[in-house]
Parts: structure tokens; sequence; C-alpha cells
């Protein structure tokens, strides 16, 4: 009996962090990345868009209020391209108004989350249940 092995490289699964507050920026991104996640930051919109056509990454943490184009624009951007669509966008803001909300919901976010209500280990379950673990 001839036994075959095939080793298989297991893919760290890539995040995107499009935030432009630093200090969260940093922390989110830490947090992500102790989970075992390969994360990837954007400080404005444009950034954003050319990070993920580059990178391609699993799931993108998006806020909605951002320098050049803004989180609407990025989300709306993204899943009208063939490319892109399928990527979960999880939304991360402080805008938490039912308008904001459902037409962040309506161009394709997966999740809707207000920044202030939720805790860094809130977020890496969130993206867990969205993609599973790294």
């Amino acid at each position: 009996m001839v036994l075959l092995f095939i080793k298989m490289k297991i893919m760290t699964k890539k995040i995107l962090f499009i935030e432009d507050e630093a200090a969260l920026q940093k922390a989110v991104t830490g947090a992500l990345a102790g989970a075992g996640y390969a994360v990837f930051s954007a400080l404005n919109g444009d950034d954003g868009i050319r990070i993920v056509k580059s990178e391609m990454p699993d799931l993108i943490l998006l806020d909605l209020m951002l320098p050049q184009k803004n989180g609407f624009e990025v989300l709306e951007a993204l899943k009208k391209d063939a490319a892109t669509a399928a990527i979960p966008v999880i939304i991360m803001s402080n805008l938490e108004g039912a308008g904001d909300v459902d037409r962040a919901l309506a161009l394709g976010a997966t999740t809707f989350l207000v920044k202030m209500n939720y805790k860094l280990d809130d977020v890496v379950a969130k993206i867990k249940e969205a993609i599973g673990g790294a």
C-alpha cells in the first residue's frame, strides 16, 4: 500500500481595517493580530479600496467617517466590483442613526457595529462569526 501525503500550506485569514483614527486602528489591529489574523490597514477610503484590490482580504472592517472617500462610498464601490463584491464588510462606526445603519446594510454590509458599544473581544468574536478563526 502506498500512502501519499500532501503538505498543505495553512493560509492565515486576512483582514483590512479602514479607519482614520490612529489609536483605534492600532488597538484593533493588535487584537486581530493577537487572534492570529493577518491585518492590513488604511487611513482613508481611497487607500482602502487600493489595498482591497491588491490584497483581497477575507473581511473588511470599515469606518464610515473617512477622509477622501467616506465609508458609504467605499462600500458601494466594493460591492459594485465583481472582484470584491463577495468580501464581507463589517461597519464599525460611531454613527448609529437608523438611517445610517439601514443605508450601510442596503449597500451590502454584513454587520453594523457602533464603536462605543463594543469591546475589542466583541469585535474579534464578530469577525470569527463572519469568517471563522485565523
